[in-house]
């Protein structure tokens, strides 16, 4: 069990008095005789009602008489403005489709989207749907050569994105043969270079129109990547079918139906920004709420005031962040809307699922999932009894085990550690790494998906979660291939060799930290230490700059000559360093 948790931990039960029913009423009879055909048949697939991902996010919505909800609300980081309503995300889509068509983006053609959370971005991500190409969202803070490594594992064919973007596309472009076209939102009056043109989407005529390509349930959709413990990050392919279970644990785990106001404080540049900060609420019909704003407790207690906020999903990190901000700059805020909490990203400890009981008069509902798996698989359920610091019971459709990681078959005993393995076959799992399909045979063994964390279950089917089984390092809820790390490392003139780990961090759960050796001429100084961080900051993005170096003369190697991080880890987190008999010696 997690931090001493047993299977009799301190329950804590729903309210008495729900303002509503939960959506997926008791999960025991939800889970029984399940089949995804519920979602089909809601989603009215079985009435010939196109398979496309951006149809049934905006046309659907207005043929069921929605057309003039709001969908969107976006507040910027100065207090601006912009509401659309779904007919508005129907009309600006099709006006997307059409000019991607226009000029000559076809149908499975990669079409990265590296914007910060503006409207466009959203409006953009529905339109590239309806075309029939790939969307592959990227966090804008990524640096050029992060950028660069994905873009050409795609093969992307054209990038949307704005002015403050352009020079890291522009440097990254030289490495990209495939990139044909850069369309930037907020262009002006900028002076534009070769296969760079204006994309205001506002000054185009619009399309009422537009022939949806008809995409069918394996047809590639979204192409997500994702961070491994060795070689290039893996892009994470999934198809249209994946609507199915997005909409319905939308529905399902985070409560969620066309009266509420949703606030997903993910980036779509990561999975969770886009299942659950796109498709999802749109899918539900619900009204989402944006702010393209950093984090600040009284400017998220502000926004959550004024928008009336019903349904939040937000990360650990930022709760723990909230949480050292005190209760009184909570208490001077009318939160009253707020209907239901969830979290997502990294394991939520049991401190600020009691605190936020404290704080709103309801707990944050953990959910576990992937950017593979595409929808939440393990989670803790509205009208539940939350056990605080488990990550709560598999959804219904999904079949989850502890594995043992010898055999990969399940263990019978609660409390026994193992891998956290599921059952293939829900619609949302990918269909395959791009490019990779060596990586992605990897991640099956015996019949089941293995998600590479470590867990146990308790005596009365509760998950909780242990540890990664690689070196990923999951900082504030961002995955971060030390690979990748190391290799900008590699870049820098001084550095020799180097190892990236996970180091403890009481707000951000896990932060890089760099093991550096250097080269003759060079001496460790604190001034070289922050000129190295800068060096891949500037490379990478601010999440995977180290927070951390420490300069040594040499790495734990095995015999072979391989680095072991894992001793490098152990180290920094106070555990066993266990076998190091094949560890070269000094």
């Amino acid at each position: 069990m997690r931090d001493g948790e047993t299977s009799g931990a301190a329950l804590l039960e729903p309210p008495a008095k729900a303002a509503r029913p939960p959506n997926i009423g008791s999960w025991e009879a939800a889970r029984h005789g399940f089949e995804w055909s519920i979602a089909e048949r809601e989603l009215g697939w079985g009435r010939g009602d196109p398979v496309n991902i951006g149809w049934n996010l905006a046309d659907r919505i207005c043929l069921l008489g929605r057309e003039r909800k709001e969908a969107l609300v976006w507040e910027g980081s100065a207090g601006e403005e912009r509401r659309y309503t779904f007919d508005d995300l129907r009309v600006l889509s099709n006006t997307v489709a059409a000019w991607l068509e226009a000029r000559g983006v076809a149908p499975g053609e990669r079409v990265c989207l590296f914007l910060d959370r503006v409207p466009e971005l959203y409006l953009a991500f529905v339109g590239i749907l309806k075309r029939g190409a790939v969307v592959q969202p990227l966090f804008s803070a990524f640096g050029e050569e992060s950028l660069a490594t994905r873009l050409l594992d795609a093969g992307t064919c054209c990038v949307v994105t704005q002015r403050k973007h352009l020079p890291k596309v522009r440097r990254a472009r030289a490495q990209l043969p495939d990139l044909r076209l850069v369309a930037v939102v907020d262009a002006g009056d900028a002076k534009l270079g070769e296969g760079e043109v204006a994309f205001d989407l506002d000054a185009l005529p619009r399309v009422e129109r537009y022939d949806v390509f008809p995409a069918g349930p394996e047809t590639p959709s979204v192409l997500h990547y994702t961070s491994g413990t060795t070689g290039q990050p893996k892009g994470a392919q999934h198809v249209h079918r994946s609507l199915v279970s997005q909409y319905l644990t939308t529905k399902w785990v985070l409560d969620l139906g066309e009266d509420d106001v949703y606030w997903c404080n993910a980036d779509p540049g990561w999975v969770t920004g886009t299942s659950y900060g796109i498709i999802g609420p749109w899918s539900n019909g619900a009204t989402q709420v944006v702010l393209d704003a950093g984090f600040g407790a009284e400017r998220w207690y502000s926004f959550l005031e004024k928008r009336r906020v019903t349904v939040w999903y937000s990360a650990p990190t930022a709760i723990r962040l909230l949480m050292k901000e005190g209760l009184d700059v909570v208490r001077r805020h009318d939160l009253s809307a707020l209907r239901h909490l969830a979290s997502v990203g990294e394991p939520l400890n049991p401190e600020a699922v009691h605190w936020s009981r404290e704080a709103f008069g309801k707990p944050f509902h953990d959910t576990f999932w992937q950017t593979e798996t595409g929808c939440i698989v393990i989670s803790n359920y509205p009208g539940m009894p939350v056990k605080a610091g488990s990550m709560g019971k598999p959804f219904p459709g999904i079949t989850a085990a502890i594995l043992d990681q010898r055999t990969f078959e399940p263990v019978a005993e609660p409390g026994r550690v193992g891998m956290i393995g599921l059952v293939p076959g829900w619609p949302s799992m990918i269909r395959g790494y791009w490019n990779n399909p060596a990586g992605y045979a990897k991640k099956f063994e015996n019949g089941w998906y293995l998600t590479g964390d470590r867990g146990t279950v308790d005596a009365d089917g509760y998950f909780w979660f242990v540890g990664r089984d690689d070196d990923v390092i999951n900082t504030g809820g961002h995955l971060v291939g030390p690979f990748e790390v190391e290799s900008a490392l590699l870049e820098h003139p001084a550095v020799a060799e180097s190892a990236a780990v996970a180091k403890p961090d009481p707000v951000n759960m896990e932060v890089v930290k760099a093991f550096v050796t250097l080269k003759p001429g060079f001496t460790a100084s604190p001034d070289l230490e922050l000129e190295i961080m800068n060096f891949v900051r500037k490379r990478l993005s601010p999440i995977a700059m180290p927070q951390e170096i420490a300069f040594v003369d040499s790495l734990p190697r095995t015999r072979s000559g391989k680095i072991v991080r894992r001793v490098l880890r152990a180290q920094e987190w106070g555990e066993p360093l266990g076998d190091v008999s094949t560890l070269m010696e000094d």
